[in-house]
This record gives structure tokens, C-alpha cells and sequence, in this order.
């Protein structure tokens, strides 16, 4: 089950150029759609099931997030480019610092022994969700050729960005509490 599990991880790192060059070489949103559902659901599965069978593990806790930007990055180039929107490009790249960011606040927490300032919350739990819920929302767009779709995609977006630098600014503050040691 650990194989499988870690499976599931991997599969979102090596799926994500590979829905990039589906959306923005060949204009197979379909296909593109597809995968990204399946590397969405398995960021819930590969959670689930390590925490079911208590299979938890330092490797899974590090590349379950690094996986998630991975697949996040991919998307927001290929929308980026396949919409030609700066919009997406802006908030997106903003997103990305935001993930960028508390990668850096987790890296200084493992130095400090301070890991709990920046475990994962339930906010940032459903910062994920909501952020593939406005992906996937672009990639129906597409996939429909749907501009009113594609229209409501960007409030979504802009929905992520807010969680997404709500979630932020919880770890920041959590990870500062303790300024006198940095």
C-alpha cells in the first residue's frame, strides 16, 4: 500500500507537463481535463490512505505538497499561454509566490523546531481545493469552448488568490510569533 500510495504522489509530479503540452501544443482539453481530474483526485487519495493505514511519511509530507505546485505551476503556464490572459498569468504568478513563500517558512520552521506554525490547516486544505476547482473550471471552459465559462473561471481564480494569501499570512504569522529567535 506505501508503494501505491507514493505512487499516487509521483503520478501528479510526472502528469503535470504532460497536461501542459495537451493544453498548449495539441488543444486536446479533453484528454488535458481528464488527467488533471485524476491528478486532483489522487491529492486526496494519497492523504487518505496514508493516513488510513497509518503510512504517513517524512518523503510523502515533503513531495505531497511539492507535487501540488508542481501540478498548480504547470497549469497556470499552459492557461496562461493558452489564453493569452495576463489575468491568469498575474494572479497565478502571485499564487506561486504565495507557495514559494510558505515553502521557505516550512524550511525555516524545520531548522527552528518549530514545525507546528506551518502544518497543514484546514485552510490551506481547502486553498488547494478551491484552486483546482478554478483550474479545472478553465479546462471545461476550453474544453466547451465555453467563453462564459471561462469568464466565471477568473472570479474562481481570484477566489484561490484570496484563500491562497489568507492561508500565507496564517503561516507567516504563526511562523513570527517567535520573532526573538529570528
Amino acid at each position: 500500500m506505501n508503494y501505491f500510495i507514493q505512487f499516487l504522489t509521483f503520478f501528479r509530479i510526472l502528469i503535470s507537463p504532460i497536461i501542459f503540452l495537451l493544453i498548449v501544443l495539441s488543444n486536446s482539453y479533453g484528454f488535458a481535463l481528464i488527467l488533471f481530474l485524476c491528478a486532483s483526485f489522487s491529492d486526496y487519495w494519497d492523504g487518505y490512505l496514508a493516513r488510513k493505514y497509518k503510512l504517513e511519511s517524512i518523503i510523502g509530507s515533503v513531495l505531497d505538497p511539492v507535487a501540488d505546485k508542481i501540478l498548480l505551476t504547470f497549469l497556470i503556464l499552459a492557461l496562461s499561454i493558452e489564453l493569452s490572459s495576463p489575468y491568469i498569468a498575474f494572479l497565478g504568478g502571485t499564487i506561486l509566490v504565495r507557495e514559494f513563500w510558505v515553502g521557505a517558512l516550512r524550511d525555516l520552521n524545520a531548522r527552528s523546531n518549530n514545525t507546528e506554525a506551518t502544518t497543514v490547516s484546514k485552510l490551506a486544505k481547502i486553498k488547494t481545493a478551491t484552486q483546482f476547482i478554478a483550474l479545472f473550471s478553465f479546462l471545461l471552459g476550453l474544453f466547451l469552448n465555453s467563453a462564459l465559462v471561462i469568464f466565471l473561471s477568473n472570479f474562481l481564480l481570484f477566489l484561490a488568490l484570496i484563500i491562497t494569501l489568507q492561508s500565507g499570512l496564517s503561516y507567516t504569522i504563526a511562523t513570527f510569533k517567535k520573532t526573538d529567535e529570528y
